[in-house]
């Protein structure tokens, strides 16, 4: 089988992420990771359709494939996920890339080697557009958002409710299109 890129997981915590830029501009011990387990489940297909197909697998970093690339919603999926606040600033050292079942490099160490191939600081394999990062950034979540206030979960919650609300909706209509509802008599 062969190597799948851009995948790894949170030390510690084994939370797979999607390594969308191994470096950041002005920190490059920081990258940018999707915790794939948090997407709603089309997204997450999505997601993985994209990593392994032959654009991401070919690309130096996940964003290439991203931006160029729709969710099966038809929303771009870099867009999307920046829009979400998907996208979360972690140090390189706590990110494991897991390129298949028998191998595990350290996002740092791999920075490193990718460097030293290329002949450049480690600095310098951050990609100019990547999103400036900063706490308040909509979009970026600062690695200590695990932490949510009541009003964050509570537009969360809403939000839920809102698309369960419209997919409800959508199930019920089509289910009265296939088989419409016998109306009881009195």
């Amino acid at each position: 089988m062969a190597d799948t890129k851009h995948v790894g997981r949170i030390k510690g915590t084994n939370d797979r992420v999607a390594v969308v830029y191994r470096t950041i501009p002005q920190d490059h011990n920081s990258a940018l990771v999707i915790r794939t387990a948090k997407l709603p489940e089309g997204d997450h297909d999505g997601l993985m359709r994209i990593i392994q197909s032959n654009e991401a697998q070919t690309a130096n970093e996940l964003y290439e494939a991203l931006e160029r690339a729709p969710l099966p919603d038809g929303l771009n999926a870099l867009a999307k996920f920046f829009k979400q606040g998907n996208l979360e600033k972690v140090p390189t050292d706590q990110v494991e890339m897991i390129p298949n079942t028998q191998s595990i490099i350290q996002l740092d160490e791999l920075n490193k080697m990718i460097a030293t191939q290329k002949g450049v600081s480690i600095e310098k394999l951050a990609v100019s557009n990547a999103p400036k990062v900063n706490p308040n950034l909509e979009g970026v979540k600062p690695q200590d958002s695990k932490i949510l206030t009541d009003e964050q979960i509570a537009t969360r919650m809403r939000s839920d409710a809102d698309r369960l609300f419209k997919e409800a909706s959508k199930l019920r209509k089509e289910a009265e299109d296939l088989s419409p509802a016998k109306k009881k008599t009195s």
